[in-house]
């Protein structure tokens, strides 16, 4: 019999403990006290939106805190969603599409922009003036980064591959540096930088291709967006109230980057028209641009052989939330 009552209570311990884990877990998953959200020079709609505490307006009704990070460039955007950092990241779309191939637990809400910040770079005394004439040469790119990717598809484009040059890995300020003293020969370039340096220097843009510059995008991480789609819902409202105001208000737009980048108005406004705010709900030509970017960056081996890469662009690209509060 003490067996008997021993184990009966043994039992109702245990199911006390799961009952007790459950609702601990269900209040935890309930309650949200801050949201992290990035902001990039490459992304002049999330400077403004932190310019005017929005964001920090529309959850404070909520009794919610948020908190900002700078993203240098999209791998560093990546990182800080891949190492809970940040609840959003601001990055190029085939950035986003490598990390989803990797594993990242992203989804792709908001489009940002439709940029032209990509372009390959020479100085303005340079004999380079095609992408043939970059075999076995040095070029500056940052990993991962649509830049990169601009600098992949355009070799290809030419039977080249990226085994037909060196790719010196620096983030995108430093890659304007070893350009300008010579430690490359060209850059793949990104605004603001690129801006600055065609401004400043004289630097000759001599590939420019606006298709081959994939989507700029606002990724959440899923499990955030699976526990608080109503937060999300509310970033995509005030980055809403941020595109309209930055294709209202251009001239103030550029001031507020020049002020964040520390850089020249001329450079700031340069960087600002090379972007298209019309469009920001994700969907078929998001689907359409990563999937050929995927494919060049399979045949690279940047993207494993075996990605599916229809099937994970289909999963990071996500129109629901945009949809529910875009008119």
């Amino acid at each position: 019999m003490r067996k008997w009552i021993a184990g009966v209570l043994l039992v109702i311990g245990a199911l006390l403990m799961m009952t007790a884990c459950s609702t601990g877990e269900g209040k935890e998953k309930g309650e949200l006290k801050k949201v992290v959200l990035d902001y990039a020079y490459y992304s002049p709609t999330s400077l403004a939106l932190k310019e005017f505490g929005w964001a920090e307006e529309a959850f404070k009704e909520q009794g919610i805190e948020v908190e900002w990070i700078l993203s240098h460039g999209s791998n560093k955007a990546l990182e800080f969603l891949n190492s809970k950092s940040v609840d959003f990241g601001s990055t190029a779309g085939a950035a986003a599409l490598i990390a989803k191939s990797n594993g990242s637990p992203i989804e792709s809400v908001y489009i940002y922009s439709k940029p032209e910040w990509t372009a390959l770079v020479t100085t303005g005394d340079s004999d380079n003036t095609s992408v043939e004439q970059l075999k076995g040469k040095k070029v500056a790119a940052t990993l991962g980064t649509d830049p990169y990717i601009f600098l992949l598809r355009s070799l290809q484009e030419v039977g080249l591959s990226s085994k037909d040059l060196e790719i010196v890995n620096l983030q995108h300020s430093d890659g304007a540096n070893a350009l300008l003293t010579g430690q490359v020969e060209a850059w793949a370039g990104l605004d603001p930088h690129m801006a600055k340096v065609e401004i400043d220097s004289g630097a000759n843009l001599f590939l420019r291709d606006h298709e081959k510059n994939t989507y700029g995008t606002l990724n959440v991480r899923s499990d955030f967006a699976e526990q608080h789609p109503e937060a999300v819902e509310t970033v995509i409202e005030v980055y809403e109230k941020a595109r309209k105001w930055v294709i209202e208000n251009p001239e103030e737009a550029a001031d507020i980057l020049a002020k964040e980048a520390e850089m020249q108005l001329e450079v700031a406004q340069k960087s600002l028209e090379r972007n298209d705010f019309s469009d920001p709900i994700p969907g078929l030509m998001q689907i359409k641009a990563l999937t050929a970017a995927g494919e060049v960056l399979q045949s690279e081996n940047v993207i494993k052989g075996n990605v599916d890469i229809s099937k994970i662009v289909n999963e990071m690209i996500v129109d629901r939330y945009s949809k529910a509060v875009i008119e």
